[in-house]
């Protein structure tokens, strides 16, 4: 291999010809009230349309995880967390989805510290978002995520694989 000689590094070249789609979620976890935040898509949704999931996302190029974290929430339900107050709770890798068929990585962060008031910001996308009773989750749930919080709130194992044919 001859030797760099750009400023820049040389980029690695896409695995299997693709590139993953990386993602952010975030679990909002009131531990007093013993509830979550999720949304509900709505019918214009891009996939899961009427399915409940968490407030989820994709990074910008050059984003840092935790700031797409803070950004998605921000974007689809009003709620303000700073970026070192969140805590990994989860990684899922989907061996394809929509937009990622190259696969995606969702790094799922959980948030006990919040401001802000739950509210509907893109209702373009979402039917609703609400506080549920971390025993009253919805089985019409996007299964990653559900997953995902599934773990969570049993302490279970911290990453899902989806798609992978296991």
């Amino acid at each position: 291999m001859a030797p760099n000689t750009d400023e820049q590094p040389r980029a690695l070249p896409p695995a299997l010809g693709s590139m993953t789609v990386l993602v952010a979620a975030v679990i909002v976890h009131d531990r007093t009230g013993n509830r979550v935040v999720l949304l509900q898509r709505g019918p214009n949704a891009k996939f899961a349309q009427g399915m409940w999931d968490l407030p989820v996302g994709k990074s910008e190029p050059g984003e840092p995880i935790t700031e797409t974290a803070v950004r998605e929430l921000y974007e689809e339900t009003g709620l303000i967390v700073k970026p070192e107050a969140l805590k990994l709770a989860h990684i899922i890798h989907g061996a394809r989805g929509v937009d990622a068929p190259g696969g995606f990585l969702t790094v799922v962060f959980a948030a006990h510290e919040w401001t802000g008031a739950p509210e509907n910001r893109e209702p373009h996308k979402h039917a609703k978002v609400s506080w549920i009773d971390t025993t009253a989750v919805p089985e019409h749930f996007v299964p990653t995520t559900a997953s995902a919080l599934r773990c969570y709130l049993e302490g279970g194992p911290g990453i899902s694989l989806g798609g992978w044919g296991q």
